[in-house]
């Protein structure tokens, strides 16, 4: 797939700059254009060697560009998308990083449509760490990066996006916006929730306890560091899916509790051993 002339990321946190970063570094567009909401983030982001300009309006920022990133919070991107429509170029590709891809997939698509093509995306990268100055070029590179294209998405829109998330090093997986809510309510929104529930839970008891934490608790509870109006947000938009994950969660831990109370000790062996061998499979982190 060719380049784009223009790479334009609008609103660039920690995954928004890691997206400037890691496109320098993967020559993956000639010219990089910024955008960001605050007047001193956007002074401080045009000394950045990884970005050519910083615009002062997001549809300054996209009227020459050929793929839009549009890395602002879940919340915020369906309105910024629609803000731009009006200034794209006929043709543009605008994709996105949010972690919940059903409405605003809908949404996005019919705010650009016809004029431009609206593609969503989310790479599983990141960290409890929030902003721009935390961004790396290495941050995509053998993360999974889901793609979720419509029925009705142009296939060479489709075909920019997946190319352009490859250069970058991630892994695409391409899957419909609704299969992939589904998926990372599984996988990421039900262990924020569970981190969170569990430091919750501990406030409760004797605040000294926390002096004495090892590599377990710190370990599952690092989560429980992030940023909670970002998480209300993905939270809010994926509410049905998530609800579903805790019931069900809900369910076997109940099982587990059930197998101890009865002291039903092969049975707790037994799910302990499971749990390891699911663990045991995780595809190791580059």
């Amino acid at each position: 797939m060719p380049l784009p002339a223009q790479l334009t990321i609008l609103a660039p946190g920690l995954l928004g700059a890691s997206v400037a970063r890691a496109a320098r570094a993967h020559a993956a567009a000639r010219r990089i254009v910024l955008w960001a909401r605050r007047p001193e983030t956007r002074l401080a982001l045009r000394a950045q060697p990884w970005c050519d300009a910083v615009a002062d309006t997001p549809e300054e920022a996209v009227r020459e560009a050929g793929l839009v990133v549009v890395a602002a919070p879940v919340d915020r991107i369906v309105p910024l998308l629609r803000q731009i429509a009006p200034a794209l170029a006929a043709g543009t590709v605008v994709t996105d990083v949010g972690s919940v891809k059903g409405e605003i997939v809908r949404l996005g698509t019919e705010a650009l449509a016809p004029r431009a093509h609206f593609v969503g995306a989310h790479p599983m990268a990141g960290s409890e760490q929030t902003g721009w100055e935390h961004g790396t070029a290495s941050l995509f590179t053998g993360r999974t990066c889901f793609v979720t294209p419509r029925p009705e998405t142009a296939a060479h829109a489709l075909e920019v996006v997946v190319a352009f998330w490859h250069l970058l090093g991630a892994e695409v997986v391409t899957v419909g916006p609704d299969q992939h809510d589904e998926i990372v309510a599984h996988i990421s929104h039900l262990p924020q929730v569970l981190a969170t529930c569990l430091c919750d839970f501990l406030a409760t008891k004797n605040p000294g306890w926390r002096n004495h934490a090892g590599g377990g608790l710190r370990d599952t509870t690092r989560i429980a560091g992030s940023d909670a109006r970002i998480w209300r947000s993905i939270l809010e938009q994926n509410r049905d899916e998530v609800l579903r994950a805790l019931r069900e969660f809900q369910h076997e831990l109940h099982l587990f509790q059930a197998a101890l109370s009865n002291r039903d000790y092969p049975e707790v062996a037994a799910r302990l051993e499971r749990g390891k061998v699911y663990r045991d499979q995780f595809r190791p982190l580059p």
